[in-house]
């Protein structure tokens, strides 16, 4: 970990990357050779966020682990638990370092997960960021 100058300029930049990968992301077909694509890009537009919101801190740190821990942080109230996120890092870790091939199931989880979890944690990192 690293303390900067807090940066809302980057952040909001790294929130606006990421909104706008979520939805490409979200305009792909589903198909078996895109199903590790999807659940790559839905994670890291997740963790462009949990990133954008430390940048705003002042606070620049490589661990996904911290990246995500600042999204479950917002405490923000969702159908399924906001810790699911983590859920996809793990699945997109066995993707690219296991050689693991999700299941259509599993994307389909996570599709369903960044429609319901992601755009309001787009607008509450906004206002974070905002007031920083």
């Amino acid at each position: 970990m690293r303390i900067k100058v807090p940066d809302k300029k980057k952040a909001l930049s790294i929130i606006e990357a990421a909104e706008r990968d979520m939805k490409y992301t979200l305009s792909l077909e589903l198909k078996d050779n895109s199903c590790a694509t999807i659940v790559r890009n839905i994670y890291e537009s997740f963790r462009m966020l949990g990133d954008a919101l430390l940048v705003a801190k002042g606070i620049e740190h490589d661990d996904h682990i911290v990246q995500i821990a600042e999204l479950i942080k917002l405490n923000i109230t969702f159908v399924r638990p906001i810790q699911i996120i983590d859920n996809l890092r793990k699945l997109r870790h066995n993707i690219n370092y296991e050689g693991y091939k999700p299941k259509k199931e599993e994307v389909i989880e996570a599709i369903f997960i960044a429609k319901i979890m992601f755009q309001p944690l787009v607008d509450e990192s906004r206002k974070r960021t905002d007031r920083k």
